[in-house]
């Protein structure tokens, strides 16, 4: 099988580079050439428009932005009409009816669609330890499990089309959410005089913690959010997604629009291609 990659970003690169380790014959595009290089360098073939990628392959796996590149590239009129025969599979973040509406143009097209969406960074990336989230019927899970299994050991069918990208944006809030709490009782302890080892201590030993503080506290005490594995604004843009989508389902959303707008401070505040842990910089600065 030919593999098309379409978006090779901060967590689409090291995932092509898993399909090359495999021996899977690639071809990449980006709306950023200078990003293919080293896929280049590894053997990918390199195409300057979409539609010559889904030409040359049987798979075309999606690491986009969001929903208008995927329109842009995948569904404009010049790549629409290669879609016949093609499997697709988005593992990017949109939303349950984005991913619905996509599948719908896809097999309008001729094609067939999954969805994939992955929990992790980039470390998990270049590990091939993702978590694979699978919103596709059992038979096709079944017949693209190999390939997926390059990215996690072991990719978990959710359901179909939707389910997958659903659960990944519940956990997306989570991860706003729960970064958010942390970076305010960090900030508060540190008002209060309270020494932050003495809080981690007793966190760490406590039903309340997650892993997660432990990998964004150096970045909260330094001040230090360059080089991200996952910037500010994609948060804010997953947050934002997750809001759209769960007000059709009657929850209360006040908690969770508090964290956009601490993400949105944040994204003013020149920290929107820093790491999201930059949000710190707004709890604590709030009253400044």
């Amino acid at each position: 099988m030919k593999v098309a990659f379409l978006g090779t970003g901060l967590m689409g690169l090291p995932m092509a580079q898993r399909l090359l380790a495999a021996d899977i014959q690639l071809v990449a595009y980006n709306r950023t050439p200078e990003k293919l290089a080293p896929l280049q360098a590894a053997g990918a073939e390199i195409v300057t428009h979409p539609r010559h990628a889904i030409r040359a392959a049987e798979c075309i796996i999606l690491m986009l932005t969001n929903a208008p590149a995927i329109y842009n590239v995948l569904l404009s009129d010049t790549a629409w009409q290669t879609l016949e025969g093609r499997t697709i599979i988005q593992m990017g973040t949109i939303t349950p009816t984005e991913s619905q509406e996509i599948r719908d143009a896809v097999v309008g097209g001729g094609g067939e669609y999954l969805e994939a969406p992955v929990l992790g960074s980039i470390p998990e990336a270049k590990a091939g330890e993702l978590s694979v989230m699978v919103g596709a019927e059992p038979e096709q899970y079944q017949y693209h499990l190999k390939l997926l299994q390059n990215f996690g050991t072991e990719p978990l069918l959710i359901g179909p089309v939707g389910s997958a990208a659903a659960l990944k944006l519940a956990l997306n809030q989570l991860i706003a959410s729960l970064t958010t709490s942390f970076a305010l009782s960090l900030a508060f302890v540190q008002r209060q005089g309270v020494d932050v080892d003495v809080f981690m201590q007793i966190l760490r030993d406590s039903p309340l913690y997650a892993s997660t503080f432990d990998k964004k506290l150096q970045r909260m005490l330094n001040g230090n959010y360059a080089d991200p594995n996952f910037p500010t604004k994609h948060l804010l843009k997953d947050t934002e997604l997750f809001i759209s989508e769960a007000k059709s389902r009657s929850l209360d959303l006040s908690s969770i629009k508090g964290v956009r707008q601490i993400l949105q401070t944040a994204v003013k505040m020149s920290f929107a291609d820093d790491d999201y842990s930059s949000l710190f910089s707004v709890i604590k600065e709030w009253g400044e």
